[in-house]
């Protein structure tokens, strides 16, 4: 979920099934466009869907904004499809049928006794606020709903004009189901109890009838996904390092300081939101989970989470720790390292599970630099990036118990930020970046590169040559280590 500007969540968008098949008649665009006309028809809240004339737009426009929008998603949904191993009898006490127009019951108002603080909002207050949930309005869409954008007073709950007063994202409930309703009330629960500077901030809520809104503060640059996957400019290091560290602590807090402990279960790219200044607050509590307490070792619970992100043991055996989500946020930190999406079937064969294609290289400190990002180009601290990818290593250790605490991953994170040891000018930098051009065939069918490196010892600048090789894996060994003083200069070579 993104509640910034382009802010589009994958995954809830599995909705292609021909997606990566060439259509060859004439009318699948047409068709495919209706389709996606149609789906953002599900994110309207049913009551607004009858106001038609107040958007002031037809229907057309509305299905071209909404095209740009749901393509960008489509095109990465595979790294974010949602997992669930059983589905679990749903709780009567819990439940609200679709279908039903009740007012609020007394088993509604023991449930949301917990956020009675929050701000309490009508429907059609939030249907103005957002400008009946325009496509302009939309910010994007998760498993939970669509997200849009509103402005309501700074201290009430009614609307203002656009650009006034307090910039919120109303998130919709899509009726689809029991779960959906489970899911909005544990993000109220827990939202609606927990403070923290690293933890997206819940205004209020809607319950009206059928509807079932919630109304966050607003984040304006929207999801880490976005950065790291959809813009054409790469974060830089030092504000990577700054989003790590204040996600660590969203999730120390959670671990080790909340209350009672809970557990995310959902950490990922697109649940860590970032603010003006980028830093990172969590969003998303519809799968968090009170954590064991007492002499319980876990919480058994049906397994539930993203492909890619959730730890092997809780896949396997549906034990959740706090570890759980240790595992994820080192998934989160190698995207980060890497530039890569966690799962990603456009890769080639044996590079589709980013924590399976980079793990023989985590433990190796002379190797980690053929994993970083290559849009960095070499602008990134040495000795943090060694620092960050050990760290990763530890959280992505297959023994639970080996992983290190939430706290103790913030203590190590702390001074990532602040180096400036560039590898720009690091030899060791160089080698590698030569390597990893070797290993990318050009139309030429022959590479060459020239290294212009920082001398060191009087060695003079080098011109290394290579002939065409297959497309290779960060593993790259040296047959012969370089020898640039010798005589017989020996170029590196791939070791299959």
């Amino acid at each position: 979920m993104g509640f910034g500007s382009n802010a589009v969540q994958a995954g809830s968008l599995d909705v292609d099934n021909s997606k990566g098949r060439k259509n060859k008649e004439g009318g699948g665009k047409e068709r495919k466009w209706w389709f996606r006309f149609s789906l953002f028809g599900s994110c309207i809240p049913s009551r607004s869907k009858v106001d038609s004339t107040i958007s002031g737009t037809s229907a057309p426009n509305n299905g071209e904004n909404v095209k740009s929008v749901i393509t960008e998603s489509e095109q990465n949904k595979s790294a974010s499809d949602k997992i669930t191993k059983e589905a679990a009898p749903p709780e009567s006490s819990t439940i609200t049928s679709d279908a039903e127009s009740n007012p609020l019951t007394p088993i509604h108002s023991e449930e949301l006794k917990v956020a009675s603080c929050l701000r309490k909002f009508t429907f059609n207050g939030l249907k103005m606020a957002t400008r009946n949930f325009r496509p302009e309005s939309l910010l994007g869409e998760g498993g939970f709903g669509c997200v849009f954008k509103g402005w309501i007073e700074e201290k009430g709950t009614a609307p203002v004009k656009p650009g006034t007063g307090l910039t919120v994202a109303v998130k919709t409930l899509n009726h689809n189901g029991h779960q959906g309703h489970k899911e909005w009330l544990a993000e109220l629960n827990y939202l609606g109890d927990l403070v923290h500077p690293n933890l997206v901030k819940l205004v209020g809520f809607c319950i009206e009838d059928d509807q079932r809104l919630l109304v966050y503060e607003f984040m304006p640059r929207g999801s880490l996904e976005n950065h790291l996957f959809r813009r054409p400019l790469p974060l830089p290091w030092s504000i990577r390092m700054k989003i790590a560290l204040g996600a660590a602590n969203g999730l120390a807090f959670l671990h080790e300081e909340a209350q009672r402990p809970i557990i995310y279960r959902d950490f990922k790219t697109s649940n860590i939101l970032l603010d003006a200044e980028y830093n990172a607050k969590l969003s998303d509590f519809g799968l968090a989970k009170d954590g064991p307490e007492g002499e319980k070792t876990h919480v058994s619970t049906r397994v539930m989470g993203t492909y890619g992100y959730a730890a092997p043991e809780y896949v396997m055996t549906g034990h959740l720790t706090s570890k759980s989500d240790v595992y994820s946020f080192g998934v989160v930190l190698l995207e980060m390292l890497t530039g890569r999406r966690s799962i990603d079937k456009k890769r080639p064969n044996g590079e589709h599970n980013l924590v399976e294609w980079a793990r023989p290289v985590l433990g190796n400190r002379r190797m980690f630099y053929r994993i970083i990002d290559p849009r960095l180009d070499g602008h990134f601290s040495v000795k943090g990036a060694q620092k960050a990818v050990q760290l990763a290593a530890q959280c992505l250790s297959r023994d639970p118990k080996s992983r290190p605490l939430m706290s103790e991953v913030v203590q190590a994170l702390k001074p990532l930020p602040s180096l400036k040891d560039m590898a720009i000018s690091s030899y060791h930098f160089q080698i590698a970046r030569v390597d990893r051009t070797m290993s990318m065939p050009n139309h030429k069918n022959v590479i060459r590169t020239q290294l212009v490196s920082v001398p060191r010892k009087a060695q003079p600048v080098r011109t290394l040559s290579s002939p065409n090789v297959p497309h290779g894996s960060p593993h790259i060994q040296y047959t012969k280590s370089p020898n640039p003083m010798g005589k017989n200069h020996t170029t590196p070579s791939l070791v299959r």
